[in-house]
């Protein structure tokens, strides 16, 4: 995948419209040698088709598939604008990543981007920013702003006989994953955890905590703590504010008496309930309008055929949810471009549409002839 370095920033950039920035970013990537002279206009023909801007202050601009010739090696240009560059509809550019593709080698990019997009905090971080570095490490997500939680982070059915057993575990889930040292373990095992109810509890610790993470152990074992049934444990390392957004997760099952959402969910079914919205964790229905087609696009699911997808979505009022057969199979919103370009769609994968609503059998049908088409590129 194409790497962000310190060479492919400008910091300190300032430009009066979108346009000129473009112009500025356009005449950086022929300097580096990464494009010919042409390719400006390809860029700027690309903006007037649609927005590149993406969301977070953070935009995308390129060339048209008729100015990729003009493309000599695949590169990009990042010019940094604290003051930020207006880029129309109200939105604020303050990163603007500039991209000459010869193929789809920048799909790996705009998949990265999709981690930060979404994140509150990225947009004030990356007009803050005062280094190469710190730009680099917000656009690869290197920034912390959501907690560690994955498949790796979770223990279901441990035998534990008691709650040390039960903390050491969770403990070291988080040990082995990064998050923390062993002396982060030592200290987790000593300390009392909370009883939410129902057998679930909590517990958490600070001590050298290199990432902020949750790991959760259940047993399998009918054990007690302080004589209260013990089903499972949440635990926390905690170094930064990122896991507020589990712990208020946690509040509202907790409120709505719903801990068995969580004392009988599987491992996949826990990630997704804390990792993706509720449009992402529904599976396409078995029967209904479903549709599958493929990508006929040579590069792909870039941003420009991406936004026509979504363009053609957004014209039906049903809801349409998308996968991608060939990627990792997670059900998103169509209407979305954040969530389209996450999916990561090449050359001939084939993508599977959900429509629930009263028009959803056109939407299919519309969605199938505009990638039939080409969605825009022929």
């Amino acid at each position: 995948m194409l790497q962000l370095t310190t060479q492919d920033i400008q910091l300190e950039q300032a430009q009066a419209n979108k346009l000129d920035a473009i112009r500025s970013i356009a005449a950086d990537l022929t300097a580096k040698g990464l494009v010919d002279e042409g390719y400006v206009e390809g860029m700027l023909n690309r903006e007037a088709q649609n927005s590149t801007f993406l969301g977070n202050g953070i935009a995308i601009p390129h060339g048209t598939t008729d100015t990729r010739d003009l493309v000599k090696q695949t590169g990009v240009a990042v010019h940094h604008f604290p003051a930020g560059v207006d880029w129309g509809d109200g939105n604020t550019v303050y990163v603007a990543i500039g991209i000459a593709a010869k193929s789809d080698e920048h799909l790996g990019i705009l998949k990265q981007l999709t981690k930060v997009l979404s994140a509150d905090g990225v947009e004030q971080k990356l007009k803050e920013a005062k280094a190469e570095k710190d730009i680099i490490a917000l656009l690869n997500g290197e920034v912390q702003f959501d907690a560690d939680f994955d498949a790796s982070l979770i223990q279901l059915q441990f035998p534990a006989s008691d709650m040390i057993q039960m903390s050491a575990v969770a403990g070291g889930l988080l040990k082995n994953t990064g998050c923390a040292e062993a002396e982060f373990v030592a200290d987790l095992v000593t300390k009392e955890p909370t009883h939410l109810g129902k057998g679930l509890w909590l517990i958490s610790s600070d001590k050298n905590v290199k990432r902020t993470g949750m790991s959760f152990v259940s047993t399998a074992n009918d054990c007690e703590h302080n004589g209260v049934k013990v089903k499972a444990l949440i635990a926390f390392a905690a170094c930064n504010s990122a896991h507020e957004a589990f712990l208020a997760k946690i509040s509202e099952l907790i409120f709505a008496q719903q801990q068995d959402k969580l004392l009988n969910a599987d491992a996949q079914a826990l990630v997704n309930l804390f990792t993706q919205g509720e449009e992402e964790t529904q599976a396409p229905a078995a029967d209904g309008n479903v549709a599958v087609f493929k990508i006929r696009n040579s590069h792909g699911l870039h941003a420009r055929p991406g936004a026509m997808l979504v363009a053609e979505a957004k014209k039906f009022e049903s809801s349409i949810k998308v996968s991608n057969l060939d990627g990792d199979g997670k059900v998103v919103n169509a209407k979305s471009l954040m969530k389209v370009i996450a999916l990561g769609v090449k050359h001939g994968h084939q993508l599977q549409f959900t429509a629930e609503g009263p028009d959803a059998s056109q939407a299919l049908e519309s969605i199938g002839a505009a990638i039939n088409a080409g969605l825009g590129e022929g």
